[in-house]
């Protein structure tokens, strides 16, 4: 008869396969679960009563927008339950490309985390802009032979998959046999139907519960996104029934380690999920078995016999309150202490700035109202709107009593010069300005303010740091966080990245900024991929018609 190598006893096992919550000893060997037995074994732990599912897993997240890099961000999820990230990784990759999606498989191997990633679709996700790199279908040939590597990523230009754009046609093409993530807000009817032909099986950027319908009776794989800006759960949880649970996985997407520190991770999401009233067992099946079977992921996402021994204990079906994790059946941490090595942080050749800053970011008043980015709380989504502009001595300039904020992209990555200029509403500074080098998906320096003066300032000093984010205000840096990999995440473990992001964001609170996250709010105003008006170094786009437009109303 097998011996076990561990023996978990008196334990509440989640059964994702029938729904039940049986109380039974489980057994382990070689990092694999044995079975319940009864085996004779080495060693037992007793978790006295504790509820016992398989271990969480992330379905979809940009480990960049944590700010951390994969053994910071496994170190800070793993006492959560988090098992797994399956990683998109075109922000370091518009940056970097094949290079940074090298650096981080490499740097996420042995940790407390498992960590997958799907290779970036469109890099770069829009020809509006200027990017570090550009990647195309053979370019991405070599990933199919990365263990690590499941499929490819967010289809975000979905106009160009409707029209079966031939470069586009060949990186689905090459992942044929592997899954494929769609990005496709907004999209339904036919244009939804041509886009799901060329073998798109999920989206995670429904935001209405209309849209999610249509793509869950096409077929659709529904990630439901609860992150840091973007949150869908209030919206489409109703959604999900336990005839249908099977289409539905829940997902971070973009999530700040703030929230993460304060909140938790999918533990979090699991709370929220059965506070709005979804039955637990379910909420566990979003984040074990469904994302398991949807990337084909055998023998995990279950505890049956032959599965990963990859597992969490928590306090119960309400709280969720981790109590220990196990990786390949041993104890990686217990009462939210990390009881493995966390790994070390390698840190390559960064990218260096090489920025052309512009003289002058004044506008000349012509005649006519101008387009103006609106905010749409808690979506990466925006609106346009159309306002008089402020004028004084014939500029159009930034209005903080009308919430009229200027805003600036300077590409980054090739010192070309290129600048965009816009207007945006909803931001809320009364004084000064904010920066980054975070700006989705190309990453280029993106500036926030109410005059130009303090928008320079602190995109200059993005330079300084090799990249991050700083507040500025009447002419003094109030406070900034150094990302210098790439740009994009920090060389320091999460406690240090918390405390300065911590700092950064009561800068920017204290001058008027956005309550929660404004830094992760100003990222998104330069994505061109999602609707309706954003910036890029070249200019305004309207989304919609897929074109760069003119400040001021034609």
């Amino acid at each position: 008869m097998a011996k076990a190598h561990l023996k978990v006893k008196n334990a509440k096992t989640v059964n994702v396969f029938s729904h039940e919550v049986q109380e039974r000893d489980l057994y382990i060997k070689d990092g694999l679960i044995l079975g319940y037995g009864p085996y004779s074994f080495r060693e037992e732990m007793d978790l006295q009563g504790a509820y016992v599912s398989p271990g969480f897993i992330e379905s979809h997240l940009h480990i960049e927008s944590s700010l951390l890099t994969p053994p910071a961000l496994s170190a800070l999820v793993a006492p959560h339950g988090t098992s797994l990230i399956i990683a998109d990784p075109h922000e370091i990759a518009n940056v970097m490309g094949l290079e940074g999606i090298y650096y981080l498989i490499k740097i996420s191997s042995n940790l407390a985390t498992d960590f997958l990633f799907m290779a970036p679709s469109c890099v770069p996700s829009s020809p509006l802009e200027t990017t570090g790199a550009s990647l195309d279908a053979e370019d991405l040939r070599p990933l199919l032979s990365e263990q690590q590597v499941l499929g490819l990523g967010e289809m975000m230009n979905f106009p160009g998959v409707m029209v079966r754009d031939p470069a586009l046609m060949a990186k689905i093409r090459l992942f044929s046999e592997r899954p494929i993530d769609g990005h496709a807000p907004g999209l339904t009817g036919t244009p939804l139907e041509a886009y799901l032909r060329a073998g798109i099986q999920g989206d995670h950027e429904c935001t209405s519960l209309d849209e999610a319908k249509e793509k869950l009776d096409r077929g659709m794989l529904i990630m439901i996104r609860e992150g840091t800006t973007a949150r869908n759960l209030d919206t489409l949880l109703e959604l999900v029934t336990p005839e249908r649970c099977s289409q539905f996985v829940l997902v971070s997407d973009d999530l700040h380690p703030e929230d993460i520190d304060v909140r938790g991770h999918l533990d979090h999401l699991l709370r929220r999920s059965v506070s709005l009233g979804l039955n637990p067992l379910i909420a566990i099946k979003m984040v074990t078995i469904n994302p398991a079977r949807h990337f084909g992921l055998r023998m995990r996402g279950a505890l049956a016999p032959g599965y990963r021994a990859d597992l969490v204990a928590f306090s119960d079906l309400r709280d969720f309150k981790v109590i220990a994790t196990f990786k390949d059946g041993k104890v990686t941490s217990r009462e939210g202490e990390l009881l493995v090595p966390k790994g070390d942080i390698y840190v390559p050749e960064s990218v260096r700035f090489q920025v052309k800053w512009p003289q002058s970011l004044e506008i000349k008043a012509l005649k006519g109202r101008i387009r103006v980015i609106k905010l749409v709380s808690e979506e990466i989504l925006t609106q346009e709107a159309l306002e008089k502009p402020t004028v004084r001595r014939g500029l159009v300039v930034a209005d903080p009593e009308r919430d009229l904020l200027k805003l600036m992209v300077l590409e980054r990555h090739k010192a070309t010069g290129h600048f965009g200029i816009g207007f945006v509403r909803g931001f809320g500074l009364r004084v000064g300005a904010l920066a980054s080098s975070i700006a989705h998906d190309s990453h280029n320096i993106i500036a926030v303010g109410t005059n130009d003066e303090d928008m320079l300032l602190a995109a200059r000093t993005l330079a300084s740091i090799g990249g991050g984010q700083v507040v500025a205000a009447q002419g003094h840096v109030e406070a900034s966080l150094p990302l210098p990999v790439a740009g994009l995440m920090s060389d320091a473990w999460a406690d240090e990245v918390i405390a300065q992001s911590a700092e950064v964001h009561r800068a920017a609170r204290r001058l008027g900024a956005l309550p929660h996250d404004s830094f992760m709010a100003l990222s998104f105003l330069a994505l061109p991929v999602v609707p309706e008006l954003k910036l890029t170094d070249l200019g305004l786009v309207d989304v919609r018609e897929f074109k760069v437009v003119s400040l001021f109303e034609e």
